[in-house]
C-alpha cells in the first residue's frame, strides 16, 4: 500500500479524498467508493498503486484520438476500481472487481516498469485507460513524469469526474484526454 496522495485529515481519524467529485469522507478502516482507496488509521492509502491488471498495446485511435499522434500505438494499462457504477461499463469485470468481490488483483509493477515497457513495445505514448485512471492516480502520476523524462506522451481515458485539484495536480505531465 502506498499513501495516497490529495486528501485532508479531518476528525477523529476521518479522513477526506480530495481526488474526484465524491469527495468521500472515509471512516477509519473503510473504504471510498471507489474501493480502492482506504482509511488505515487517519491515513488514507491506495491499494492499486502497484497492481496493473490489464495492459495492452493499442492503435491511438482506439482511444479515440484520432488527430492526437495519429498511426501512432499507445501503451495502455489500468488497476481494479472505479468511481462510477455503470450498468453498460464494458470493462465492468475489472472496473467493480473490488466491489463485487472485495479483491484487488492484478500484476505487481512499477512507474518504471510501466514506462519501460511502453518504451520497448515501440509506443509513443501511455494511456491511463481501460477503468477510471482518477482512481488509480498515483501509480498514473508518477508514470506520466518518468514517460515525459523519456519523451513519451500521456492520456487519460476517463469518465472526467476528477476534482479540479487533481487535474491541475496531474496537469503538467497531461498531454491528451477523453471524456
Amino acid at each position: 500500500m502506498k499513501e495516497a496522495l490529495l486528501y485532508d485529515k479531518i476528525e477523529e481519524d476521518n479522513v477526506k479524498c480530495r481526488l474526484c467529485g465524491h469527495l468521500c469522507k472515509i471512516k477509519p478502516g473503510r473504504k471510498g467508493i471507489c474501493k480502492v482507496r482506504e482509511n488505515v488509521d487517519g491515513t488514507l492509502f491506495t491499494l492499486v498503486y502497484d497492481r496493473v491488471c490489464a495492459k495492452n498495446v493499442d492503435p491511438i485511435e482506439k482511444k479515440p484520438l484520432f488527430h492526437f499522434l495519429p498511426n501512432t500505438r499507445t501503451y495502455s494499462i489500468a488497476t481494479v476500481g472505479c468511481n462510477f457504477k455503470c450498468l453498460f461499463c464494458q470493462n465492468a469485470d475489472i472496473a467493480q472487481l473490488p466491489e463485487t468481490q472485495d479483491r484487488i488483483v492484478g500484476e505487481l509493477t512499477t512507474p518504471q516498469e510501466v514506462v519501460q515497457r511502453a518504451r520497448l513495445s515501440g509506443s509513443d505514448s501511455i494511456s491511463y485507460t481501460y477503468t477510471e485512471p482518477t482512481i488509480f492516480f498515483e501509480l498514473a502520476y508518477e508514470s506520466a513524469k518518468l514517460a515525459h523524462e523519456e519523451g513519451l506522451k500521456n492520456i487519460f481515458v476517463t469518465n472526467g469526474y476528477m476534482t479540479a485539484e487533481a487535474l491541475e495536480y496531474f496537469h503538467p505531465f497531461l498531454d491528451a484526454a477523453n471524456v
